[in-house]
C-alpha cells in the first residue's frame, strides 16, 4: 500500500436499526482533484439521487470499499460490535493507505491508522457522506435481493426496518433465516411461536 500525507478516509455504516439482514460499512477516500457535488447524509437523499452519487463516488474516488457483518455475527456480537467489525473489514479492503480515518458516530473500531469519531459526520464531512451513500446503496440493493427470497416480509419497501407492515408480516409468517434473533421484536415472535 502506498501511503500519502493527506488521504482522509471516511467510514460509515448502513443497517444498524433493521430487524433483518447484514450490517454494511463503507469507507471512501475522495480524490481532491475530482470533487463530487451534492454529497450529503444518505438519509437526506432520495434513493435515485443516492444511486447516481454512488456511481460517481466509485468512479471518482481514490479508493472505496464495502464490507459486511452477517446476521449471525450481529446476533453473536451485538449490533454495535458487528458494526465495528464491518467497518474494520471495509478499511482492511482499501487499496490505498489513508493518513487518517474519520468515522461517523461517537466511537471507532480498532484500526491500523490514526482515527477519530465525528458525531453527525455523515452530514458534515464529505468523505463520511460519501461512505454513507455507498453503504446505503449497497445495503438497499442487498435487501432487494433478500426480498426475492423472502417476498412475504416486504423487504423491498422497508429494507428490514421495524415498520408496522414489517412487524405484522413477522407476526404472521414468523422469523425468516435472515432476521436478527437478538433483536427484541424478532425474539418475541420466536418465543411466542
Amino acid at each position: 500500500m502506498n501511503r500519502s500525507v493527506d488521504l482522509i478516509c471516511g467510514v460509515d455504516e448502513a443497517g444498524r436499526g433493521p430487524l433483518a439482514g447484514a450490517v454494511f460499512a463503507s469507507c471512501v477516500i475522495l480524490d481532491p482533484n475530482r470533487p463530487i457535488a451534492g454529497l450529503a447524509d444518505s438519509k437526506k437523499l432520495a434513493a435515485s439521487r443516492r444511486g447516481e452519487l454512488a456511481v460517481r463516488i466509485k468512479t471518482n474516488a481514490l479508493a472505496w470499499s464495502v464490507a459486511t457483518a452477517s446476521v449471525e455475527e450481529v446476533d453473536r456480537l451485538n449490533i454495535l460490535w458487528a458494526t465495528m467489525l464491518a467497518m474494520k473489514r471495509a478499511v482492511q479492503m482499501l487499496k490505498v493507505a489513508p493518513s487518517e480515518i474519520l468515522v461517523d458516530g461517537n466511537r471507532c473500531p480498532e484500526l491500523p491508522y490514526p482515527s477519530r469519531p465525528v458525531v453527525s459526520g455523515d452530514a458534515t464531512v464529505q468523505q463520511i457522506s460519501a461512505a454513507s451513500i455507498v453503504a446505503k446503496v449497497a445495503r438497499d440493493s442487498y435487501m432487494l435481493e433478500l426480498h426475492k427470497q423472502y417476498p412475504a416480509y416486504g423487504f423491498d419497501r422497508h429494507k428490514g426496518y421495524p415498520t408496522r407492515d414489517h412487524l405484522e408480516a413477522l407476526k404472521k409468517h414468523g422469523a425468516s433465516p435472515v432476521h436478527r434473533r437478538s433483536f427484541v421484536p424478532v425474539r418475541a415472535v420466536i418465543e411466542q411461536g
